[in-house]
């Protein structure tokens, strides 16, 4: 169940402090915006492009490697399987393929020398729909162009969001959100009502996933035959394994809300806590006129023809 803590959900990686730590969350909220966007309508080129720059940003700012090893492995893995899987499988276009060549090719010579036509180089190469078949493994450009999709897709959204909350504490994520909610004060938003409940709500992420790991130990150190129990009697124990985390749960937000109430927190406007002041700097800067540069990339060569 330590596998939970290396899930990328809501963890925050507070030492070393790297250079993506440094820039303004406001700069690093809409690269992630850019990273999830720019897949739209984008061609497998810039999909695998935009995989290798969050494996290189991840390494050029010198994360450590324990920390970013096992989750980017796992994704990395599960990109893999869904590619193979994707590839192989049916393409679902139906398509009975047949050479655009006839068997007999002497046939196609003899009609191009009678009517003059000049024939292509032979240095062309053939066109074929299916680009491996062998047995009942079949690979056709179809279904390897929708395996490379889904793979890049799933790992893409999943890794950027993970490094957007490793190198963002929370509070400095909610600070940025709220700054560029601002305009929305105008239409009557609660802006400063929903950037604290985004707060409570990365932080009760970490409080979840203790929960969950504290119950599946107990229940794993109570050495369960669960050949003896059955199906039905195993679907009662883990009933009431879900039944003792929601109680849990619970108990934790009325915790944290009567915390809350004690220090003042009763209204936004009569108890608010400033915890970043947000100001571009040379670095973020920076950050944006490359975030420029990314999208005439992505418009030049990335545009799915």
């Amino acid at each position: 169940m330590d596998l939970l803590r290396s899930l990328p959900l809501g963890l925050y990686l507070e030492q070393p402090q790297t250079w993506l730590h440094k820039i303004d969350p406001r700069v690093k909220f809409a690269w992630l915006m850019s990273f999830l966007t720019s897949y739209v309508l984008a061609n497998n080129f810039w999909r695998l492009l935009l995989v290798v720059i969050l494996i290189l940003a991840t390494l050029i700012a010198r994360i450590p490697r324990r920390v970013w090893q096992q989750q980017m492995g796992w994704l990395l893995m599960l990109s893999f399987f869904i590619l193979a899987i994707g590839a192989i499988s049916p393409d679902a276009m139906g398509v009975d393929y047949q050479p655009r060549l006839p068997a007999n090719e002497q046939i196609l010579t003899q009609q191009a020398n009678s009517k003059n036509i000049v024939q292509e180089p032979a240095s062309n190469k053939k066109y074929s729909y299916v680009l491996f078949h062998k047995g009942p493994v079949k690979v056709t450009r179809r279904s390897l162009d929708l395996a490379v999709r889904l793979s890049t897709i799933i790992f893409t959204v999943i890794y950027s969001t993970n490094l957007y909350l490793l190198t963002t504490a929370p509070e400095e994520i909610t600070s940025g959100i709220e700054s560029l909610m601002q305009p929305l004060r105008r239409f009557k938003w609660p802006v400063t009502e929903i950037a604290l409940t985004l707060t409570l709500s990365l932080r009760f992420i970490p409080l979840v996933l203790e929960e969950v790991q504290n119950l599946f130990r107990s229940v794993m150190t109570r050495a369960i035959n669960w050949k003896k129990l059955g199906l039905k009697g195993g679907f009662k124990v883990w009933m009431t394994v879900a039944e003792r985390l929601l109680e849990n749960l619970l108990l934790r937000a009325d915790q944290m809300a009567n915390a809350m109430m004690v220090r003042g927190f009763t209204s936004p406007n009569e108890h608010r806590v400033q915890w970043y002041d947000l100001r571009f700097k040379g670095r973020d800067w920076l950050a944006i006129a490359t975030l420029i540069l990314f999208w005439g990339i992505r418009l030049a060569i990335g545009t799915q023809v």
